[in-house]
């Protein structure tokens, strides 16, 4: 019988490291997941079918099911303006690159406004819930059962009873903690809630590694938030580790508005299989002159487009290019790209956090700095508490806050969501927080890590071999 057991491990493991070889998504992770299988088949084939996985299975027959009954529902989408003037000077091809990835156009007659911090969030996207006359949809990684959780369901309970249809959609491993009280005051009000369902269907049922890290929130279908903000009082400085809570959101008014509603309403198709009656009339916002794209991403998409999009802003930087990211794990690629801007004469800046609230990923960090540093990439670590927006800056003509992190999670296992925005009033308002947020850093250097001890060098090390999957 323990032989039989053996065996049949051992040829599971065999099965496994076929499969691991045509889908792995390198060369090296093939090679080290089939020793892994072939070997130790025992440990390795539960995390492979746990953690080896590079697509999310069902999400796209699913999305095409879904935009089927939205085709029928807004056929006006299919006319949403697009942005004028694609090629911007000096930098070739990227605005078209970008829609291409997006699959969606630059749309004009947005108005875009920056959010800085928690308190300007928050107070923002409840005083849109507030003024919602038709519906509200809202989506976010974590949530938390706290005091600006309660502030939240109390928003969108009041609405419920009001009359207004209102979602809300979370992703079940993000906010494990959210009590199922919550949840249930909230159903019992008349609030249509669900979880993302990343196990749903029975190709899915083992995978945890697939999370949906989209933050959205829309009023009416004409004003949508987007961001680095989750739903929880250390949004708003309170966590006593980490204290002042460095992110950034904005809010859209304007056509692009309904195209972050429409990458909420695949979400929810996928949880739910349902597609509420939504608004769809398309008008640009008073006084809105501001082109933005929408760039929704994820582990079902064909290609990997949140990679693809790092890449090409990247490759794209003729004079500058900022990143600003609270977890830094790039793969060959990117750092093939930031070197190469860098002896174009880019200046390249990356803006870190100093304090971690994920130890391995800030450990991993460092194993960079020699890659890169050394180069003429200046490293920043941000030392007014921690930072976690998601901003780039792209010369004078684009900039970017969204969902997305530099690191292979967002590029390859999150579902994100990006906004570029090519408008010059707004890429100098990004310009001026990002040199506030720089007044606030201090240069990070290869000696950083030169310098620490044999334990930290080993733990930075040790990170880096779990990139694929931090």
């Amino acid at each position: 019988m323990l032989f039989l057991l053996l065996l049949c491990c051992h040829l599971i493991g065999a099965a496994s490291a076929a499969r691991a070889l045509f889908t792995a998504r390198s060369s090296q992770g093939a090679m080290a997941w089939v020793m892994a299988m072939i070997t130790f088949p025992y440990l390795a084939v539960p995390l492979y079918w746990i953690f080896g996985r590079n697509r999310f299975q069902g999400y796209v027959a699913s999305r095409r099911t879904g935009d089927r009954a939205v085709d029928a529902m807004a056929p006006k989408l299919h006319a949403v303006q697009a942005f004028p003037d694609p090629h911007a000077p000096g930098l070739p091809g990227l605005f078209p690159v970008l829609e291409r990835l997006a699959e969606l156009p630059f749309t004009s007659g947005n108005q875009v406004r920056l959010l800085i911090d928690g308190q300007a969030t928050f107070q923002a996207i409840f005083e849109a819930i507030e003024a919602a006359e038709r519906y509200v949809l809202v989506q976010f990684f974590i949530i938390r059962d706290d005091d600006v959780g309660r502030a939240l369901q109390k928003r969108l309970i009041a609405k419920a009873r009001a009359g207004l249809a209102v979602y809300l959609l979370y992703d079940e491993i993000g906010s494990h903690s959210l009590s199922a009280a919550y949840i249930a005051e909230l159903r019992q009000a008349g609030v249509q809630v669900s979880p993302f369902n990343t196990t749903l269907g029975w190709r899915n049922r083992l995978q945890l590694n697939f999370r949906n890290h989209r933050k959205i929130v829309v009023a009416d279908g004409v004003t949508a938030f987007v961001g680095g903000h989750n739903v929880g009082d250390e949004y708003l400085g309170k966590s006593p580790r980490l204290g002042h809570w460095r992110d950034t959101h904005v809010r859209l008014d304007g056509p692009a508005a309904s195209l972050v509603q429409l990458t909420f309403l695949e979400d929810w198709y996928w949880a739910t299989r349902q597609t509420p009656a939504l608004r769809w009339e398309l008008a640009p916002a008073p006084g809105g002159d501001m082109p933005v794209l929408v760039l929704p991403t994820g582990p079902a998409d064909d290609i990997e487009s949140c990679d693809l999009f790092f890449f090409q802003a990247i490759s794209a930087a003729q004079k500058r290019l900022w990143i600003v990211s609270p977890y830094f794990v790039p793969d060959r690629e990117i750092i093939s790209a930031l070197q190469l801007a860098v002896l174009r004469g880019v200046d390249v800046r990356v803006m870190l956090p100093h304090k971690a609230d994920h130890r391995m990923v800030y450990l991993a960090s460092f194993s960079y700095l020699s890659d890169l540093e050394t180069l003429g990439v200046k490293f920043y670590r941000y030392q007014n508490g921690f930072l976690h927006q998601k901003v780039i800056l792209v010369d004078d003509v684009m900039a970017s806050v969204g969902t997305a992190n530099c690191d292979n999670r967002s590029f390859r296992l999150n579902f994100e969501l990006t906004l570029a925005v090519a408008h010059p009033g707004f890429i100098a308002e990004v310009e001026a927080m990002l040199l506030e947020d720089f007044r606030h850093c201090l240069r990070a250097t290869a000696d950083d890590y030169a310098d620490r001890s044999f334990v930290f060098k080993t733990g930075v090390m040790v990170s880096r071999l779990f990139s694929p999957i931090l």
